[in-house]
């Protein structure tokens, strides 16, 4: 499976990222072995996740959400909250 996600920083900004293991993948984040934007801003905490069939589906809409401002972020990480 492939994750498109999206943590929020120690400093609360928000970082999104792609993998194949979500777990994995944040705690790499936590132990300052992520992405070199995360690895000041520890811990960061998983605040959305998206589940897609293939790697070129979630690298596009790891894209499209880059895109996003600020706002449009949270809008959807709270939109996400009220879903489940």
């Amino acid at each position: 499976m492939n994750f498109v996600y999206i943590v929020k920083c120690s400093d609360n900004t928000l970082y999104t990222g792609y993998t194949t293991e979500l777990k994995r993948r944040i705690k790499e984040h936590n132990n300052g072995q992520g992405a070199k934007y995360t690895r000041g801003r520890t811990p960061v905490e998983l605040v959305y996740y998206e589940k897609k069939e293939s790697k070129s589906l979630a690298m596009k809409r790891e894209y499209e959400i880059k895109q996003l401002n600020r706002k449009e972020k949270i809008e959807l990480i709270e939109n996400k909250k009220r879903e489940n």
